[in-house]
């Protein structure tokens, strides 16, 4: 029996969890330093936190904590004082259901070191309000890994 590719796609794997939460702070260091104190992140020099997770019977991965100066561009394209990067099972089969499905995606895609990367507005934003950052990372062998800000992609 084929199954619908539309209902195929609504059903795919999409997002697999959080790879990283950012925001911004008129003073970061102290705003760390808070969190370190009272909270007990282990806050590094870079001025964020990585929370490690899995293990038996799950995916190794990490989700990112970091806290950025107010006039950061890091953010962009959103003017929001936050952003959440969301892990991805398939980046760009994502962005084009998404797309498909009348969504609000941004046209550029980012790739490095640190994965792919692609933005949703959603709803309740504007196009120059805070996107969802989508993020997907593999080895050299094709294999899913986990690194700064990484996802696993296919």
């Amino acid at each position: 029996m084929a199954m619908n590719p539309d209902r195929e796609e609504k059903h795919m794997k999409r997002v697999t969890g959080i790879g990283g939460i950012f925001f911004k702070s008129r003073d970061p260091a102290a705003l760390g330093a808070w969190y370190r104190d009272h909270l007990g992140l282990d806050v590094s020099d870079w001025g964020g936190a990585i929370f490690n997770w899995g293990g038996p019977g799950s995916e190794e991965g990490m989700t990112i904590w970091s806290a950025f100066k107010s006039d950061t561009t890091y953010l962009e394209p959103g003017t929001a004082s936050f952003m959440v990067n969301f892990r991805v099972a398939d980046l760009h089969a994502l962005l084009a259901a998404l797309r498909a499905e009348g969504c609000n995606v941004e046209e550029r895609t980012e790739e490095s070191e640190q994965g792919k990367f692609g933005w949703v507005i959603d709803p309740r934003a504007t196009r120059s309000s805070s996107g969802n950052r989508l993020l997907d990372k593999r080895d050299r062998g094709g294999r899913p890994v986990a690194g700064l800000l990484g996802g696993w992609g296919r």
